[in-house]
């Protein structure tokens, strides 16, 4: 099981494409989207937002997620309404790398607190401090040869997989350099086909990351 995603927004085909975007980076998250009014026109509808998150939780609770001011009232009205408001959460954050962010963090078995976090957080400015090399420390170069590079979903499954090792790790291409645990940060590298990455992993387990991170580029992510 995972927690939950439920995506309010004022208009029906926003959600559901955002749902559909989402759950290629998080194939096994339930995302539900809630968009739009019963007569297809513009605006949040209450009841769906209740039922939708009804739907979205299987036992880890639900985050949901919003556009405009009014679909927040209408999230926050929803989660009260619940049997047990505290198995939802709406969080603040920006709709579409918010509802990434989240899937994400999900899919890599994130607690409902660690996953709005996550969508509160999306598309605000990393504040990486200068690597610096240590004793537990190391770093490889890696040419990504997959068709698109290092975006959307090959992002996605870099961070999940860097979630299992007790490392820090970070992303470097030319004179920019990104926080391998989030997917905005390394997509924002703009890393394509062809080019060469530096990964330096710091931490306990830096090695295996490392070793992980060599074994999804070498295996073109998959595709």
């Amino acid at each position: 099981m995972s927690v939950g995603i439920v995506l309010v927004s004022h208009s029906a085909k926003l959600a559901e494409g955002l749902a559909e975007l989402a759950a290629q980076m998080a194939p096994d998250v339930t995302i539900v989207p809630a968009g739009g009014l019963a007569d297809g026109s513009i605006g949040t509808d209450y009841d769906e937002v209740v039922a939708a998150t009804q739907r979205a939780d299987h036992g880890d609770g639900v985050v949901l997620l919003y556009d405009l001011g009014s679909a927040q009232m209408t999230a926050e009205l929803a989660v009260e309404s619940l049997a047990d408001p505290s198995a939802a959460v709406v969080a603040d954050g920006p709709l579409v790398e918010g509802a990434i962010a989240a899937a994400v963090a999900a899919q890599a078995g994130k607690d409902r607190k660690a996953v709005a976090e996550a969508a509160a957080t999306a598309g605000l400015p990393e504040d990486l401090a200068p690597a610096e090399a240590t004793a537990d420390s190391a770093e490889i170069e890696l040419e990504l040869r997959n068709d698109v590079g290092l975006h959307a979903r090959p992002a996605a499954l870099l961070v999940r997989a860097l979630s299992e090792f007790d490392a820090e790790v970070t992303v470097r291409l030319g004179d920019q350099e990104a926080d391998g645990h989030s997917v905005l940060a390394l997509m924002s590298l703009g890393a394509r086909q062809g080019d060469r990455i530096r990964v330096r992993a710091r931490g306990p387990q830096a090695s295996a990351a490392l070793d992980k991170a060599k074994e999804l580029v070498d295996g073109d992510f998959g595709e």
